[in-house]
């Protein structure tokens, strides 16, 4: 049983996000993001820095497309460098589980504006050269991180927070009047599987919105999802058994990822144990089915709060696989 991360910390000190980090996760550490520095650090950010002949600005509205790699492109390479720098430094000869994310294609679409401040998902050959754009850049992303950290098993995480909105219609325009229509699901599947494969080790999704599309993501190639926990009804129980049975990694956001108190790491867990009941599923699949994480991104947390969290998911994982029932 492990826990690890979902991506975002406090703070903009990149050694200290790595050292915290790797020191927390031994067995499963990640590529932190630390948002706070400014635009280009967030997450979007980051990701528009990663695209392939594809540049973004920001605009007092957002991220919106440019023709050329301008100031903010130059500053989210940057950061990335630096947070790769540091994750290196701290990862020495280290051999195991990695994570690094990246926000998946739809979330992109939804976040990016076209010249005319309209959002890219509107327009479907943009989001296809997006998608397209994306895969080229984590193809350089993730050899620079295998030749840094030769010991590592790359997991590669996207994050699609807006992946049900999109597929709902519940993306608003630029006015808030309106909101852009339904992508139909198998554009969006084609669209997801065709990244997934640019890795040829374990792929997450992680969204901590609710009604995550569980069978859909497990269609175009996912071998985990990461989730809120909390926002789990009775509605997923049968997509999250098939998941289960199929082999996929459940990631269990069950700790808050901002500041609050704290319940024993035994308590954290008794909603998965009751959920693993539930489903008639067999106690001795939890070890190899749950890897336990907080339940979103921590850069809204205080940075006390998001160490004692981390190490908190460290023992809930601990007191899951010692008493699975």
């Amino acid at each position: 049983m492990t826990a690890t991360g979902v991506g975002s910390l406090p703070g903009g000190d990149a050694r200290e996000a790595a050292k915290v980090v790797t020191g927390t996760f031994e067995d499963f550490p990640y590529l932190p993001e630390l948002p706070a520095r400014g635009p280009g650090a967030d997450m979007i950010g980051r990701s528009l820095g990663l695209l392939v002949d594809m540049y973004a600005h920001v605009e007092p509205s957002g991220w919106r497309i440019s023709d050329r790699p301008g100031r903010d492109t130059k500053r989210a390479r940057s950061w990335l460098g630096e947070d790769l720098d540091a994750l290196e430094e701290f990862t020495q000869g280290y051999e195991g589980k990695l994570k690094v994310q990246a926000v998946g294609p739809w979330t992109l679409a939804a976040a990016l504006e076209l010249r005319g401040g309209e959002a890219l998902l509107q327009d479907p050959g943009a989001c296809r050269d997006l998608a397209g754009s994306l895969a080229e850049g984590l193809r350089a992303h993730l050899a620079d991180v295998r030749k840094r950290i030769p010991g590592a098993e790359v997991v590669l995480q996207f994050d699609e927070p807006s992946l049900t909105a999109v597929l709902s219609g519940r993306v608003r325009t630029a006015s808030g009047y309106r909101t852009y229509r339904a992508v139909d699901r198998q554009v969006v599947e084609a669209a997801l599987r065709e990244l997934f494969a640019v890795h040829d080790g374990d792929v997450i999704v992680h969204s901590c919105a609710p009604a995550v599309p569980f069978a859909l993501l497990r269609r175009a190639g996912a071998t985990g999802v990461s989730f809120d926990f909390s926002l789990l009804t009775e509605r997923e129980d049968d997509a999250l058994g098939e998941a289960v049975e199929g082999g996929t990694k459940l990631f269990t956001g069950v700790v808050a990822g901002t500041d609050g108190p704290l319940s024993d790491p035994a308590g954290s867990v008794m909603g998965v144990r009751k959920l693993w009941r539930r489903l008639g599923l067999a106690p001795g699949a939890l070890e190899e089915s749950v890897v336990v994480t907080p339940s979103c991104g921590l850069a809204g947390a205080s940075p006390g709060y998001a160490r004692a969290v981390q190490a908190h998911c460290v023992r809930a994982a601990k007191s899951l696989a010692d008493n699975p029932e």
